[in-house]
């Protein structure tokens, strides 16, 4: 067991955690109420993965998510309001409105607009990677991607070639157990992503439980040191579980009950909040007003962004790319 930090960085990670599930919650039931449009892929369950591994990064490096981005945008710095308002496709979203659940980012942050493409984001990310190392900076990119993403072509061209160029890049697969509705059992060969196939080009690697934030967070220090170093990419496997389905229609009827009980009863949110206690780190008191510091603030964003500005039509018609640049 990784020993707990001083407090103020523990109460820090629980903070962001805590962020993560609230908003997700939130914004759930608004779905569920028909008040906000499209559907959310939320990760319920993963955000000890989320917070682990972006506590440390700087402002200036970048993350590259998936279809379930909410929890690596938060931690990495972007603003609530903007999210909130991006759900509800209002102008001030932090895509304008015009994203939506599966493309939430902000550059000026280092979050790099989500991709939805499984697997998409990981040449991407050796692209970022290799411009850090191109001009000269020590910044990096982590990559976060799923279980189902190593069996895409992209996951092997791209671990090819950030090992070739050394590239400051960190892959973690969020390996929550099911590319979206499938066993991993029933979709890929080896044990571990991380260290089954990490190997075949020679890159560190580390499997680690992704529901420990500690854990995660002790992985990511050693693999974002070694990338600034200069001495390549490190992936790791973050061994997690999805609370929810792969969407909100998803009722998980193909899940064993006895693995869900299992899993449910290591919630990383509510692990590290015994532990704060237990340890002394944290009084039940002191839990509790941060905690609702935070349902107030979600509370606040939301009747923001139900009266924030909408799109205008004409919006439609800017930052789009054509042969003559952007509009």
């Amino acid at each position: 067991m990784v020993k707990m930090p001083k407090k103020e960085r523990a109460l820090g990670m629980y903070k962001d955690m805590y962020l993560i599930r609230q908003y997700e919650e939130a914004i759930y039931y608004l779905f569920l109420e028909g008040i906000m449009p499209g559907t959310i892929h939320q990760s319920h369950g993963q955000e000890a993965c989320a917070v682990g591994m972006i506590y440390d990064l700087r402002k200036e490096d970048y993350i590259l998510t998936t279809h379930r981005p909410a929890g690596h945008d938060l931690a990495k710095g972007v603003s609530l309001r903007s999210m909130m308002c991006e759900m509800f496709g209002k102008a001030e979203g932090c895509c304008k409105g015009k994203g939506g659940a599966m493309h939430t980012g902000d550059i000026s942050v280092g979050a790099i607009t989500a991709n939805a493409i499984v697997g998409g984001n990981l040449p991407i990310a050796a692209g970022v990677a290799l411009r850090c190392k191109m001009l000269k900076t020590d910044n990096v990119a982590v990559c976060f991607f799923g279980d189902g993403a190593s069996n895409e072509g992209a996951f092997h061209e791209a671990l090819n070639a950030a090992a070739v160029w050394k590239l400051p890049v960190v892959y973690v697969c969020e390996n929550n157990l099911y590319s979206a509705t499938t066993s991993i059992k029933m979709t890929t060969a080896v044990e571990n992503v991380a260290a089954d196939r990490g190997s075949a080009y020679g890159i560190p690697s580390e499997v680690v439980d992704g529901n420990d934030v500690l854990a995660v967070n002790e992985a990511a220090k050693k693999a974002i040191k070694r990338a600034r170093d200069g001495k390549g990419p490190t992936i790791l496997e973050l061994k997690t579980y999805r609370i929810g389905g792969h969407s909100r229609n998803d009722a998980c009827g193909y899940r064993p009950k006895e693995e869900e009980a299992e899993w449910f009863s290591r919630d990383p949110v509510t692990t590290f909040r015994n532990r704060l206690l237990a340890e002394g780190v944290a009084s039940e008191e002191e839990l509790q007003e941060v905690e609702g510091a935070i349902l107030a603030e979600i509370d606040e964003e939301i009747e923001y962004a139900k009266n924030a500005p909408e799109p205008q039509p004409e919006d439609a018609l800017t930052d789009v790319y054509w042969e003559g640049g952007i509009a």
